[in-house]
């Protein structure tokens, strides 16, 4: 399977390359690239994975993308309409994926950082965020190594990771945010 793997440059959200960085015939693209560069890659590839800082209207361009404030956009989202097993990793993705009816796992609100964290009134250390975000990074990556089945990998990411959240209240947080449409 050849996948395209959109993470932007951005040492915050360097815990994420886990999930991609054994994986074979990965297509890594972190900045310089157009919105219709990256619709073309789209299009040649079997799987997309979107990881990185968003919001509802998608994943921001953080790092010197050739494209406005976001490099996964409404514009992009065509292009996506046709993938039914993309992975979307970014604060409020499920907005995003909801809006433009995509198909694949995505995130919500997913607390990455301490800041983000007393936003939500959840008082914790940067231990406890790394060790959420790390946790999660790995699961994914191990699962899509050995399987392309969404169900499945979504079903063995969010167990293993609910258990985690039994002492972690940022896994905790994270896994009621954790989806899959088909």
């Amino acid at each position: 399977m050849k996948r395209l793997v959109i993470h932007p440059t951005d040492e915050s959200t360097d815990f994420l390359a886990p999930i991609y960085n054994r994986l074979p015939d990965v297509t890594l693209v972190t900045t310089g690239y157009s919105r219709l560069e990256i619709m073309e890659l789209i299009d040649e590839h079997d799987q997309v994975i979107m990881l990185g800082h968003g919001t509802p209207g998608g994943l921001l361009n953080v790092s010197g993308f050739r494209a406005g404030l976001y490099i996964v956009d409404s514009l992009v989202a065509d292009s996506l309409i046709r993938k039914d097993n993309s992975i979307f990793i970014w604060c409020n993705a499920d907005q995003f994926v909801r809006r433009y009816n995509l198909k694949g796992m995505y995130s919500g609100m997913f607390i990455s950082e301490v800041a983000e964290a007393s936003y939500f009134k959840i008082y914790t250390d940067q231990n406890t965020v790394d060790r959420s975000n790390d946790m999660f990074a790995q699961l994914l990556g191990e699962r899509l190594l050995v399987s392309d089945a969404m169900d499945e990998i979504h079903t063995s990411v969010g167990h293993q990771y609910r258990l985690l959240a039994e002492t972690n209240d940022i896994a905790r947080y994270n896994s009621d945010r954790w989806y899959i449409s088909k």
